[in-house]
């Protein structure tokens, strides 16, 4: 360890002493955000909320794309460094079994957000109370509309790179169910590019005793499906990854009347733009091809939405914060995580900026529960994953290390300066 690591690692411990205080709040906080979720676009009571704790700190604060909140807390000359927190709920009914579950109907926090708001603002008030023992700007984004790729395009649009200082650096964390206490970092992509498609063929409509008046869009559809399997298991290079899910097939209303359209909608996750804009082309030559074979009496229509860019973790970054991370935690904390396939839209921030940015995991199981999972081989089968309606981040020792991993990342800049 270098004596600039051994300084990082005393002055984020000088800081982090008094924790104990900042988790009693935030203990309580979490237990509230994950009673009162709510959907994304929509978290007007937890904007207030964070509002609220915020308002008790020397911190500037202002609204940004409708319910963004950002925190503004500068400390002289130094580093700027951005770290973002998600806000919004899921459309999902709770069966955690836990005395503090959601309390609004068909809505939870099943992908721990109320963990990374609680753990972000738990780090707002340890540096805001530590300011003789750091110097810079520390920007905390409480970002609304992660789950539909909407939140951070709305903060974009309502001027956020014109309205915050400029940061050199961007970070974001996410619980994750594997054993709490551990950090998973990497280097490249860590997670993938994801996009929704909604595909409509048309056809001929008819009775369905008459099947040769018509221009079947159910058999045009079905075919569809079965033809863009080939598109990874043919057309993509064995090593490259990408997926082609299709989560929908909607034609007709009845047995016996053959429809004039179908609908599909499709799902497509990948690491790297080339192949991105090679799957998306593949999916239309082949919609296109099949609707001539057709006989297709209109071109196929298709919409793209809820696109989720690529999280490509900044090599450098993701070094400086994986070294932080096992100076500070010890080496058995910290592994390298390999990449999900899940999606995020954080990387619009910084990249308006076109600054670097890395993004983390903490585990959220308890770890003789994980511990014992794993030796079995039963994680998939008794670990709830995120989104699923058992989710639950276990409250200790998940939410102390959620901020210490948010203060010792920022220190790894702002001790510097």
């Amino acid at each position: 360890m270098s004596e600039l690591e051994q300084w990082e690692v005393s002055l984020a411990a000088h800081i982090l002493r008094e924790l104990d205080d900042v988790l009693t709040e935030q203990r309580a906080l979490y237990r509230d955000l994950h009673q009162h979720p709510e959907p994304s676009m929509q978290e007007h009571q937890t904007a207030e909320r964070i509002e609220a704790e915020l308002g008790k700190l020397d911190v500037e604060v202002q609204r940004i794309g409708g319910t963004g909140v950002v925190a503004v807390l500068s400390n002289g000359d130094g580093p700027s460094v951005l770290a973002r927190a998600d806000i919004d709920a899921l459309p999902l009914s709770e069966q955690t079994g836990l005395d503090y579950a959601s309390q609004v109907d068909g809505v939870m926090h099943a992908c721990g957000h109320d963990m990374h708001v609680a753990t972000l603002l738990g780090a707002v008030k340890v540096l805001a109370s530590n300011t003789d023992s750091w110097a810079g700007t520390y920007i905390a984004v409480f970002q609304p509309g992660e789950e539909t790729a909407a939140g951070a395009q709305a903060m974009l649009d309502d001027g956020f790179v014109d309205k915050v200082p400029r940061p050199d650096v961007a970070l974001a964390q996410h619980v994750m169910p594997t054993e709490a206490g551990t950090i998973g970092t990497s280097a490249g992509p860590v997670l993938s590019a994801g996009d929704s498609l909604k595909i409509t063929v048309h056809g001929q409509g008819a009775h369905g005793s008459m099947p040769h008046n018509s221009i079947d869009p159910v058999v045009l559809a079905s075919s569809i499906v079965l033809q863009l399997q080939t598109i990874v298991s043919r057309e993509t290079q064995p090593g490259e990854f990408a997926v082609v899910t299709v989560g929908a097939l909607n034609a007709g209303t009845t047995s016996n009347i053959i429809p004039d359209r179908a609908e599909l909608l499709l799902n497509l996750r990948t690491y790297d733009d080339a192949v991105r804009r090679r799957v998306m082309a593949s999916i239309e030559r082949i919609v296109h091809g099949a609707c001539q074979a057709a006989g297709s009496p209109k071109q196929p229509e298709f919409e793209y939405y809820d696109q989720f860019p690529l999280t490509d973790n900044d090599a450098t970054v993701n070094a400086k914060m994986t070294d932080a991370f096992t100076s500070f935690f010890g080496a058995d904390a910290v592994y390298e995580t390999a990449p999900y396939t899940a999606s995020e839209d954080f990387s619009r921030l910084p990249d308006a900026f076109g600054i670097p940015y890395t993004y983390w995991v903490i585990g959220s199981v308890a770890p003789e529960k994980y511990r014992r999972a794993l030796a079995e081989g039963t994680v998939a089968q008794e670990i709830p994953a995120n989104h699923s309606p058992a989710f639950a981040p276990e409250i200790d020792p998940t939410l102390e290390i959620g901020i210490q991993t948010q203060v010792v990342a920022a220190l790894a800049y702002l001790a510097a300066s």
